[in-house]
């Protein structure tokens, strides 16, 4: 079990609703992928009929909805923005994100830092999405943050991890769960994200825009739980010599 403030989760696995060819599409692709977390980006929304807009023949009794401030440029505009959702009744978990550079879809980290602040003294339960700053990472830690989500790679680019090395040490130096999000694009990427120690991953891109939605949700599901395993069960030291598989020992040396 996944626990993030208040909320346990079966499912290591978070998925985005949006960029689906059809309301059809994504509902089995959620249900293919057994997450119990969907993400949201409540600017798309009308908030009048939120839930219907987003996940049209989706079960919501069986899943944590987690809106996100997904276009907000200040704190300003992402505490406004997840405030409209609670108030819309949708939850009191939210997603910061507050980008900064147009081009890379990185964020301000700043910005973030305020956002983050506001919104836990205004009792949100808050992940926060960041870059894979070792520094940041650790400081919204101390803000308080019920979890971290670094960037593997910049939003929507299926680079997978570009960084692994700052990726470790943000996962070596947590103390709450850190939920792997943007950039992975194949069930590889999840899977190594998981082996390096991520609690979760969040994805939206490299499941709605494959070429098989519905099969590629349950890969990248399998390729999380496959990612945790491995992590858990240790894996060999890497060598530059080999060793032989089987025993030397006792064998009749050949004539």
């Amino acid at each position: 079990m996944l626990k993030i403030g208040e909320k346990t989760l079966h499912s290591r696995l978070m998925l985005g609703t949006g960029k689906y060819d059809s309301p059809e599409v994504q509902k089995k692709a959620v249900e293919a992928s057994e997450t119990n977390v969907l993400t949201f980006a409540v600017r798309r929304m009308s908030l009048e009929n939120a839930a219907e807009d987003a996940f049209a023949g989706l079960d919501l009794d069986r899943y944590e909805l987690l809106p996100n401030t997904a276009g907000a440029a200040t704190a300003e505009e992402a505490v406004r923005t997840a405030k409209l959702a609670r108030e819309a009744g949708l939850c009191d978990m939210v997603k910061v994100e507050v980008i900064g550079c147009s081009r890379t879809l990185l964020p301000d980290p700043v910005e973030t830092l305020k956002a983050s602040e506001q919104l836990l003294a205004d009792g949100f339960t808050v992940l926060t999405y960041t870059s894979d700053d070792v520094v940041l990472a650790r400081k919204l830690q101390e803000l308080g943050c019920h979890a971290v989500m670094p960037a593997a790679s910049p939003i929507g680019s299926g680079l997978g991890i570009v960084n692994p090395y700052n990726l470790q040490h943000i996962i070596e130096q947590a103390e709450v769960p850190i939920i792997v999000d943007a950039g992975l694009g194949s069930p590889s990427d999840a899977a190594y994200a998981m082996e390096l120690g991520a609690d979760g991953v969040l994805l939206n891109s490299a499941v709605a825009r494959a070429e098989n939605p519905v099969q590629m949700a349950e890969a990248m599901k399998l390729a999380v739980h496959a990612g945790k395993l491995g992590a858990d069960a240790g894996r060999i030291p890497k060598k530059m010599t080999a060793t032989a598989s089987s025993p030397q020992q006792g064998v009749s040396p050949t004539s």
